[in-house]
């Protein structure tokens, strides 16, 4: 038996939670497709699902994530702000080096073989 380490890191704003890992990939697929829609699809969410987190998110963060267009003759689209750019990849950056600093923190504190006998 392996054990491994295990985090969830998330920020919060004055106790409400402004933005994790689900937000980050969420922001990710939007990036990459052009689409909100398409995001929420990609991890099986409902639009209105991802829609109501970004609106809650935006309130939390204080500033807008998402610009979008509405129809029209090639559909509607939605492009990261450069808040939420920024944001994503301060975030990226961030949460690679956490990870590298928690497992060297395991691998101190929890070597293996530490429990056995």
């Amino acid at each position: 038996m392996t054990m491994k380490l295990r985090a969830k890191i998330w920020f919060e704003n004055d106790g409400r939670k402004a933005f994790g890992d689900g937000p980050w990939d969420i922001l990710q697929r939007v990036e990459r497709t052009g689409s909100l829609r398409q995001a929420a699809a990609e991890i099986n969410m409902s639009y209105s699902q991802v829609w109501r987190l970004i609106r809650m998110l935006e309130h939390n963060l204080g500033f807008p994530l998402l610009e979008k267009k509405t129809g029209g003759p090639g559909g509607g689209h939605s492009l990261l702000t450069p808040a939420a750019v920024c944001l994503n990849a301060a975030y990226s950056h961030f949460r690679r080096e956490a990870k590298q600093n928690l497992d060297g923190l395991f691998k101190k504190y929890f070597p293996p073989g530490l429990f056995m006998p």
